[in-house]
């Protein structure tokens, strides 16, 4: 027994001595990679923007990029937009490539891209674009270009706009479940496909007036870029005229077609380089990390982010979570560094509660310094309940806003529980109501009664709250609201926001009505640690949704999400757009 203790101790002291020695080579080699050199951008370079890359609102930083010499830190879209600025006027810099085989960005988010390289090109510097597959929304960006080409096999999709919804009502009748739906306005579709099997009338009238208004924007800037009247490139869609690469070049589409190799060899002929001579390509993350954004000092800006669903309580980055951004606003409110508050929204909403107690906060800023909001793809429903108060809302033509409704999910799993799984409640109560919602019962007529009190005063108080921020008549509110879904472009005209522009007019505004000379703007949430971005919760190291995806397929995809936000939907009223659709 002596002998065995004794090699027992000797073994975890071992242990205990390796560990300590293997943390501290591991301290020693994260300091020694964390410490690799800046790239630099040499002259002659050529910034490079991929459109399949998606810019989310804020930089993602890769957690084991310091493992790796390259630079693989995905710049945030305002971070985006800045670099193509600086690469304007950096000496270093002559030109831009746009990659076009996709684009992973949505309508807003490409339309500020778009503005940036049409300010980048009053440098007189080149923009050449290419893609071999070039989709629809890849080229609302790259027609910008001086020259876009496509490769000979390669082809245009040149069709015009579809919306893809998808309705879950036959697989819950087949299921035996009941969804007890509340809502109010007659636009609020978000439970439609619980309730239908198709569009109702009013929701075919706002997507078709949403979709038209996101079309004909592509029409006209494609009509202004490439010369063409829109009349006819609506022609050339609906007649399917555009099948191949030849055809998107005699319709004057696109400027040629030529193989990668033949663009790089223009892009020679650009810099003067020889025939074995290398480009200098530089990569917008690349780009970043040599330090193309520079600090400038000044009076403090805050910028919160606000992006993805907004739930109760806290929540992980990726959702806006009441507590974290009550506390986030409520720290810009209080720090008499911050001069002013810059809200940048881009959710379609979530929980009606959470909504208001974001939006309360930021009404308390509101008195103190400028609040200014800065619409994304997305602030519907939700995302529009927390902005609303603001002093001024800045959105683009193609965001999509409005979807001023609520709604409230209770189900029915009585059936399914009894017929499909061979399950039965049964149990004891103080009182009428002290089950009430619960699953494995349908609602009584009164609790119903209730249901949809609820749900009416919370829509009454969100009109309220529109009306008070906005300065409109109420009535006004409510003729503009029932969960209608508008466009940047529509909303202007209805005042649902007050100027069009991206975050970096936002900001500028922000700083005027802080009567600032110069301003350093500090965004907010800030970036996680590495030990944050490892071990934080909910994170996905293995990426399992992109394996999911992968597996599955982008379609069925889509379903499994849907019938995640089935879940959601049922904890307690939702200021929430309709629900996720596919546009192509």
């Amino acid at each position: 027994m002596r002998n065995f203790f004794k090699i027992f101790f000797a073994c975890l002291l071992a242990l205990v001595i390796f560990t300590i020695v293997a943390f501290f080579f591991f301290l020693a080699a994260l300091g020694g990679l964390s410490k690799k050199e800046r790239p630099v951008v040499t002259a002659n370079s050529v910034l490079v923007l991929d459109l399949s890359q998606h810019f989310s609102e804020q930089l993602q930083r890769d957690p084991l990029g310091f493992f790796s010499s390259d630079n693989r830190d995905v710049p945030g879209l305002y971070d985006m937009v800045r670099l193509i600025r600086e690469a304007k006027t950096d000496a270093n810099i002559e030109g831009l490539y746009i990659i076009a085989n996709g684009n992973s960005n949505s309508y807003a988010a490409s339309e500020e891209i778009r503005n940036a390289i049409q300010d980048f090109k009053t440098a007189r510097k080149f923009v050449i674009a290419h893609g071999d597959i070039i989709t629809q929304n890849a080229y609302s960006v790259a027609n910008i270009a001086d020259k876009i080409y496509v490769s000979p096999a390669g082809m245009l999709d040149w069709s015009g706009y579809s919306v893809e919804y998808l309705f879950l009502k036959g697989t819950l009748d087949k299921l035996e479940i009941e969804p007890q739906i509340f809502y109010a306005g007659k636009f609020k579709s978000a439970t439609e496909p619980l309730r239908s099997d198709r569009m109702t009338e009013a929701n075919k009238l706002q997507t078709t007036v949403w979709l038209s208004d996101l079309y004909a924007d592509l029409l006209m800037k494609t009509a202004e870029a490439r010369k063409v009247d829109t009349a006819t490139l609506h022609q050339l869609a609906n007649d399917g005229t555009i099948q191949t690469a030849k055809d998107a070049t005699e319709y004057k589409l696109v400027d040629g077609i030529k193989y990668d190799d033949e663009v790089k060899d223009e892009i020679k002929s650009h810099l003067n380089l020889g025939k074995y001579e290398k480009i200098n390509f530089i990569t917008a993350s690349t780009y970043l990390a040599a330090g193309a954004i520079r600090d400038v000092k000044g009076e403090k800006i805050a910028l919160i982010y606000a992006e993805g669903d907004i739930v109760d309580g806290r929540a992980d980055q990726g959702t806006i979570g009441s507590e974290n951004y009550r506390t986030l606003i409520r720290k810009a409110r209080l720090d008499k560094s911050v001069k002013a508050i810059v809200f940048r929204v881009n959710s379609g909403g979530g929980s009606s509660l959470a909504s208001e107690n974001i939006w309360r906060e930021l009404s308390l800023a509101k008195k103190e310094k400028p609040v200014v909001v800065s619409f994304g793809d997305v602030a519907a429903s939700g995302g529009y309940y927390i902005s609303c108060g603001a002093d001024s809302i800045f959105a683009l033509p193609t965001t999509i806003t409005g979807s001023i409704g609520v709604f409230g999910i209770v189900p029915n799993l009585q059936n399914f529980f009894k017929n499909k799984a061979g399950i039965t409640f049964d149990g004891v109560k103080t009182g009428p109501y002290a089950d009430a919602g619960a699953a494995y019962r349908p609602l009584e007529e009164n609790e119903k009664r209730m249901m949809q009190a609820s749900v009416d005063l919370i829509y009454t108080q969100f009109k309220q709250r529109v009306s008070e921020g906005r300065k409109m008549d109420t009535a006004y509110v409510d003729s503009i609201a029932q969960g209608r879904v508008w466009t940047g472009r529509r909303a202007k005209e209805i005042g649902l926001i007050d100027r069009f522009g991206g975050l970096n007019d936002a900001i500028q505004c922000a700083g005027r009505m802080a009567k600032l000379e110069s301003y350093r703007v500090s965004e907010y949430p800030e970036p996680q640690t590495f030990m944050e971005q490892i071990f934080g919760e909910n994170r996905d190291p293995m990426n399992y949704a992109g394996k999911m995806k992968a597996e599955i397929g982008e379609d069925n995809y889509v379903i499994f999400q849907e019938l995640k936000r089935v879940r959601e939907m049922s904890k307690g009223t939702q200021a929430r757009m309709p629900f996720r659709f596919v546009v192509r």
